[in-house]
């Protein structure tokens, strides 16, 4: 799936906030928490920086940890302070999967009527693939009728049920079904 630049400012800018609930943290904690010693340490140097050098710190660190799994940061952080950061990122990982489906469902119709075919329920989708793949309660069949309704009707409807649907899976998930 092609990530667009916006998207991955928007994955940057919930990094940068899990690193900034992370410096609120009080040294004892932080040392606790599961990331590098070096990541430990600019954490602590960050809580006592004021102004710009406490955003440059802040910016520095977000940038050391974006290509690493932040799973066990947000959980940690969670048991810390709550789920609020945690549901923020599920809830844009989600509208970035429906809104991915919705673009490829609506460019797939876009191809079949240039090529004067028609477009069934049935259509290829690699995005539908990908998200079956991450939420493996997902069933293809489903999304692909449900992005096939929107572009036929283009009733917002379809596009929450899409939506809910996804979130419901990821809420089974989490609570073990």
């Amino acid at each position: 799936m092609h990530i667009s630049r916006s998207e991955q400012k928007r994955r940057i800018k919930e990094i940068e906030t899990l690193v900034v609930e992370l410096a609120k943290l009080s040294s004892q904690v932080i040392e606790k928490c599961p990331c590098s010693q070096e990541v430990k340490e600019l954490l602590n140097e960050a809580s006592e920086l004021k102004g710009g050098a406490k955003k440059r710190q802040l910016k520095y660190i977000t940038k050391l940890l974006k290509e690493q799994p932040l799973e066990q940061l947000y959980k940690y952080l969670a048991d810390r302070k709550g789920n609020e950061l945690v549901k923020n990122k599920q809830f844009h990982e989600i509208e970035y999967w429906r809104d991915s489906l919705l673009n490829e469902a609506l460019e797939a119709k876009k191809q079949c009527a240039a090529e004067f075919m028609e477009w069934t329920e049935q259509w290829d989708s690699s995005v539908a693939e990908s998200i079956a793949k991450e939420l493996p309660g997902a069933e293809k069949n489903t999304l692909l009728r449900l992005a096939y309704l929107f572009v036929q009707t283009r009733n917002p409807r379809h596009s929450r049920e899409i939506f809910r649907y996804l979130m419901a899976i990821r809420e089974q998930q989490r609570f073990g079904k």
